[in-house]
């Protein structure tokens, strides 16, 4: 019985690592989603930079604050848009560092749990997918059948 228990216990175990794995992608999936969001934010604040640079200082400008379109000039708007800028680039920066922790500590978990990604996983589904059209065509051929009789 007791080696009947501790088979009890392993696959809990086994799925608990595969949830805690699962997290741990997930997690990084959405570093690197916020990343990337972030990453448009500081090439639309160069954007708009660029393009406001060399106005004249006291031509008008328009600034979105809360969803609220603001009239403003351009030497109170590029200050600011620069600040957001360095703002963006700051949280990027902390973000890759955080994300180089996070692979490395998956490392270290696949290490320790002993986890293997399958590479076969992409034969075996392309064989599955031939199964499915085979038995599709079975369903299609028996349909055909059955309606023309």
């Amino acid at each position: 019985m007791a080696s009947g228990d501790g088979g009890l216990r392993e696959p809990p175990n086994e799925q608990a690592v595969l949830n805690i794995y699962e997290a741990m992608r997930s997690e990084l999936s959405q570093i690197y989603s916020n990343i990337t969001d972030l990453e448009m934010q500081v090439s639309e604040h160069s954007l708009v930079i660029n393009a406001i640079q060399p106005l004249d200082q006291s031509r008008k400008c328009f600034r979105m604050i809360g969803g609220v379109l603001v009239e403003r000039t351009v030497v109170e708007v590029l200050p600011a848009v620069q600040r957001n800028k360095e703002g963006l680039e700051e949280v990027v920066r902390k973000l890759y560092e955080t994300l180089e922790k996070k692979k490395k500590d998956m490392t270290e978990f696949e290490a320790k749990n002993q986890i293997r990604l399958r590479k076969q996983d992409d034969s075996n589904k392309e064989e599955g997918d031939k199964k499915k059209e085979g038995n599709a065509q079975g369903v299609l051929v028996g349909a055909a059948a059955t309606s023309s009789q």
